[in-house]
């Protein structure tokens, strides 16, 4: 059956196959505006998960947790008659306390101090004449650019800061001498 040109100009229905160029632009478009949405969305995150990755695991967030760890397991077992602090600036604090529960009298000593870039502490022995002896130090945080102590009665405050360049932490620590 064949059809008349004059009844497809009049609006009979014929079959429409295909799409039109004007169709095809305008979906492009909009895919590529949505492509763009998740790029930008996903390009953000990964910068953000970056980002949070190193505040975690940078090596100024694993010396500083090192830092409060060494400093409250040492001060809480001085003690806290034996104190001795840089009353000038303090960029060190030095603590005696006792070897092992037979002592009469703190006969061991820790002494924390902040020079250049480093924190260090050095362990000592305090002989019957009251002289010192150095039995080793450390280096047990580096990336330091400021660390102060303080004493408050009983407990001890450290005040460490430390800079890597990228990440800078202030850890503010305080420990109660038990004995």
């Amino acid at each position: 059956m064949f059809v008349k040109s004059e009844q497809i100009c009049k609006g009979k229905p014929h079959n429409k196959q295909g799409i039109t160029l004007v169709e095809m632009m305008l979906a492009s478009v909009i895919g590529g505006i949505a492509m763009l949405g998740i790029g930008i969305v996903l390009s953000d995150s990964n910068r953000g998960f970056r980002e949070m990755y190193n505040r975690v695991y940078s090596d100024v967030v694993a010396d500083s947790h090192a830092a409060k760890r060494m400093f409250d397991s040492v001060v809480r077992q001085s003690n806290c008659y034996e104190v001795i602090l840089d009353l000038d600036d303090g960029r060190w604090v030095e603590v005696h306390y006792y070897a092992d529960s037979y002592s009469t009298s703190p006969d061991r000593y820790t002494c924390f101090y902040y020079e250049d870039t480093h924190l260090y502490v050095e362990y000592g022995r305090i002989l019957a004449s009251g002289v010192k002896e150095t039995l080793d130090y450390r280096v047990f945080c580096g990336n330091v650019s400021n660390c102060a102590f303080k004493q408050t009665g009983r407990s001890l405050q450290m005040i460490l800061t430390l800079n890597n360049g990228s990440l800078q932490i202030t850890t503010v620590t305080s420990a109660v001498m038990h004995n």
